[in-house]
């Protein structure tokens, strides 16, 4: 086996470059990924403007990881070598910490990240917790797998996890890489879906992909839109824009929720009256845990769940993140590694 591979690493704020690293061993409780896809999340701005609290630099991006295990670390008994499994956002857990001694892991407060706390998935190889990773169906291409590890878990999560019934009315604010997802398992999980964007050339696809209802802010209140229809149990926000957000409270039901998982720069602002004339919330949602990971594959592949995507070899990784974060991107990037 080669005693090196290529990574794409962030050695300081803004500057992305490919270099030439040695294979290392996993550790205890670790295995070592022959990487075969990273997708490009948002997220990974952080890493790369260097502005994640606690980041140590050099770091190699990259939550979104599907390879094959190549090398186990002592201690590690339930993954196989050559088995495929992804890695997301949520890489492991310290185990000590309070929230994870109350069963709480996906917020841990010390929690293994690939790409900040550890290196991570745009490169050739990579360490992981084996506590972290999930089993890969085989009816998913790696390529598939990789934006569901994060944006998929994330949206799957926050809807699953949210008390709802099915017939509920569940809105979709967004449709980019966390809401074209978030819309086809919203339709999928028996909800009676709507999808918000902006400009009626969004239309025709957020309807492809399952909504029943498209709503378009630029032209219409979209809060209004969602009264006249009786009032959204829970709006899945996933812009990027925290005034857009903030405005959809007014649209929920009564006790209904706005359900954060996209960060957006600005402020979500926010009126008291709807909140507390109709005991309405709002209240974010953070990824998943491995276990949850495979649920999601689980559903996608019984649902026929995908997401749509780009591709790009490593060597253009700096390329296809500026894509991203341009907005170009249809929807999710994902790298693919030459082996």
């Amino acid at each position: 086996m080669k005693g090196t591979y290529k990574a794409l690493e962030v050695s300081a704020p803004g500057n992305l470059r490919v270099v030439e690293r040695s294979v290392s061993e996993p550790r205890a409780g670790q295995v070592r990924i022959r990487v075969e896809a990273c997708g490009i999340c948002h997220t990974d701005a952080a890493t790369v403007t260097g502005i994640y609290p606690g980041l140590v630099l050099p770091r190699v991006p990259g939550h979104e990881v599907v390879g094959r295990i190549e090398a186990l670390g002592s201690g590690v008994s339930k993954w196989k070598i050559g088995q495929r499994v992804g890695v997301g956002f949520f890489g492991g857990e310290d185990g000590v910490c309070e929230p994870c001694r109350r069963g709480d892991i996906v917020n841990c407060q010390n929690p293994v990240i690939p790409g900040v706390t550890a290196d991570g998935g745009y490169a050739e190889v990579m360490i992981a917790e084996a506590r972290g990773i999930a089993s890969i169906p085989d009816e998913l291409t790696s390529v598939e797998s990789a934006p569901l590890l994060c944006a998929g878990i994330t949206t799957y999560n926050a809807l699953r996890n949210a008390g709802l019934r099915g017939g509920d009315l569940v809105a979709v604010q967004g449709i980019g890489g966390l809401g074209h997802l978030g819309i086809q398992f919203a339709r999928q999980m028996g909800f009676r879906t709507v999808a918000i964007g902006r400009g009626r050339d969004k239309e025709k696809l957020a309807k492809d992909l399952g909504a029943h209802v498209y709503i378009d802010a630029a032209g219409d209140d979209a809060a209004a839109v969602l009264q006249r229809m009786g009032g959204a149990r829970a709006i899945l926000a996933t812009g990027t824009s925290g005034a857009a957000m903030g405005s959809l409270v007014s649209g929920l039901a009564a006790r209904g929720k706005l359900i954060v998982v996209g960060v957006p720069q600005d402020q979500i602002q926010l009126s008291a009256f709807p909140l507390v004339f109709g005991g309405r919330s709002i209240y974010g949602s953070l990824a998943g845990t491995a276990i949850d990971t495979e649920d999601a594959l689980a559903f996608s592949v019984l649902e026929n769940i995908r997401p749509m995507i780009e591709t790009a070899p490593l060597e253009q990784a700096a390329d296809a993140y500026a894509r991203m974060m341009q907005g170009k991107a249809r929807f999710r990037m994902v790298l693919t590694m030459a082996h």
